[in-house]
């Protein structure tokens, strides 16, 4: 929710904030979300393992960088490229956020693959892992409008999420190889 938020901010100069520009930013991201829980699934089934959630989470961190890299001469481009708003903010959306919102999607399902133990339990996991997950969807949405606009810049936020992202799926993956090493003993 804090890169979508951010979405506004970074084709605002550009084409403006009206409601077909939160139009394009929304679409894309729920686009995207359902292609990376589709894949995330997928994924999941073919191998659940603690290393591949991790290297989700670092590709999702890699993903995010051309964001706060790229955003000023992208969108530039596109402006000029596209004269109504209505497309180039749908086209500028999903240059930005399409790839690593689909990698982060794929978060979502991969997790419940992991914490289910058995499919008796499948629904009561995937309540709880929607629950978290829309709580904290709901806390970044507060902290990144209320306080970190207000605080840094749109590029020291993206690198804020990108290095979190990564230090977590870098954590994972220490954390499998640590239990690899107690199983193997």
């Amino acid at each position: 929710m804090g890169i979508e938020l951010l979405g506004g901010r970074i084709l605002a100069p550009f084409f403006g904030s009206s409601v077909h520009i939160w139009g394009s930013i929304i679409t894309v991201f729920m686009l995207s979300l359902s292609l990376g829980y589709l894949f995330g699934g997928k994924l999941s089934t073919r191998s659940a393992s603690l290393t591949v959630y991790g290297a989700i989470f670092i590709i999702s961190a890699f993903a995010l960088l051309p964001i706060a890299l790229s955003s000023q001469w992208l969108m530039e481009l596109i402006f000029l490229s596209i004269e109504d708003t209505r497309y180039g903010s749908l086209l500028a959306s999903m240059t930005l956020f399409f790839i690593p919102t689909v990698v982060l999607g794929m978060l979502s399902p991969y997790s419940v693959r992991l914490l289910v133990k058995s499919s008796n339990e499948s629904g009561q996991v995937a309540g709880k892992l929607y629950f978290v997950s829309t709580l904290g969807s709901a806390l970044g949405t507060i902290i990144t409008s209320f306080y970190l606009v207000l605080w840094f810049d749109v590029n020291s936020i993206i690198f804020g999420f990108t290095t979190a992202l990564a230090s977590l799926g870098l954590l994972t993956i220490l954390i499998s190889k640590i239990k690899k090493s107690y199983q193997v003993e």
